[in-house]
Order: C-alpha cells, then structure tokens, then sequence
C-alpha cells in the first residue's frame, strides 16, 4: 500500500503539472493563433511563443506521466480499460506534439522575410494549431480523462465516488461539443466554441480534484484494490467471490 499511496501522490502533483503548464501555454499562443499574419508581418513576441513551446512539451511529459504512473494500479480493475487510459493519453499527447510543431513552424516565418505567401502559410499553420486543440484537449480528453479514467476511480474506490460523476458527465459533454464544434468548422466566433467553454467545467473540476486530492491526501485507503485484508477485485472488473460490492 505504501507503493501505491507514492504513486498516488506522483499522480495528483503531475495532474497539477498539467494546469501549470498547458493554462499558460494557452494564453501565450493568443496573439499568434488570433492574428498569425500581422504576428509574421511584425515585431512579434518569438520567446514567448518558444516558451509557450516549452511549456506545451512538460505538459505532454505530465500526460503521458498520470497513465503511466498509475497504470500499475488502475489495471486491477480493468487491464482493458487502463490500457485504453494510457493510449488516450498518447494519442492526446500527439495532437499537443503536432500543434506545437505548427507554432514552430509560424516562428520560422517570422524570422525570414514576410509576405504575401508567409503569411497565407501562418494562417493555415494557426489554424492547424486551433483544430489540434480541438481534436486533442477538446476530444479525446473526453474519452480518455472523462469516461475511462472516471469509470476506473468508481469502480475502485480510489476517490471519493459522489466526485467521480464529475469526469463521467463532464467526459460526454467534452466530446458532444467538440463534435458540434467539429461539424461547423472550429470557428473561434462561432457560439458553440463559448458554450463548449461553459461545458468543459465540469471535466476541469474533475482533473482539479485529481490534482489536489491525491497529491494530499493519496488514494483512499479503504479502496478494495489496496487495502491488503480485503479481496481486490479481478482483473475484468468483476468483484472476487466474498469481497466487498
């Protein structure tokens, strides 16, 4: 258990990792997803940008950090599921890697001569970076961090169960709006990107619960899966004949 209560603890500060990363990283890309062609045309800002990059690749260390770390843990209730955990997290990991490289890609354009089709070229890396988000945080973050990783803190007891409603309601919602927002093109003007806003609270309340709680307080004890008198449940999610529902 005392294993289990250190992974706890790795978990909760690497979920806290990734708001101190990826909040930031957010509102320093603005002024190049927004504007991309006057950002190329002018002084522009390429250490904040490059920072942003930097913080964006710690996020994507934190990701793939929180399956890994608790992989050993979560697959006592499900091997299928915490193998689905850890790939939602990489294939999340991979639209981050391919956004940063667009962002990358814009600062080349700064530092050589701009014009017309530099700046057709920014545009087009801009919005490759907004449907990165989209598709990544604003998808699979849904399936991965909502749904499965939701399911699997019920299931075992990891946490407080009345807050794990949070990442199975907040899970579909992420991934009914990012599909909405899907079908009408990603506008940043477009309504649905505010109400897909509005409905992404309660899956960053879970993930802020995730971070906090486990970081201090650890995995709770009485969970069937660690406590070591009680029978832990199966590798199917079945509970073992004599255990505890």
């Amino acid at each position: 258990m005392a294993r289990d209560q250190k992974r706890a603890r790795i978990f909760g500060v690497l979920y806290l990792i990734t708001f101190v990363t990826s909040i930031p990283a957010l509102v320093l890309y603005e002024t190049v997803l927004r504007h991309p062609v006057s950002y190329i045309a002018g002084a522009g800002h390429d250490n904040q940008v490059l920072f942003a990059a930097l913080l964006e690749l710690l996020l994507i260390i934190a990701n793939i950090g929180t399956a890994v770390v608790i992989f050993p843990i979560v697959r006592r209730v499900s091997e299928e599921l915490a193998l689905g955990y850890v790939t939602a997290r990489l294939v999340e990991c991979t639209f981050i890697l391919v956004g940063i490289v667009s962002m990358l890609g814009i600062i080349t354009l700064h530092q050589q001569v701009a014009g017309a089709a530099e700046g057709t070229v920014a545009y087009s890396l801009a919005a490759i970076k907004d449907w990165t988000f989209l598709l990544g945080p604003g998808w699979v973050v849904g399936w991965g961090n909502g749904l499965i990783l939701g399911y699997l803190m019920y299931k075992s007891g990891l946490v407080p169960r009345q807050w794990c409603w949070l990442g199975l309601v907040g899970g579909p919602l992420i991934i009914i709006t990012g599909t909405a927002v899907l079908f009408t093109g990603n506008d940043p003007s477009n309504s649905l990107r505010s109400l897909q806003a509005i409905l992404t609270i309660p899956e960053f309340a879970w993930e802020l619960f995730l971070g906090i709680y486990c970081t201090v307080w650890g995995f709770r004890r009485e969970s069937p899966i660690l406590s070591g008198t009680a029978a832990e449940l199966s590798g199917t999610g079945a509970v073992v004949a004599g255990s505890p529902a």
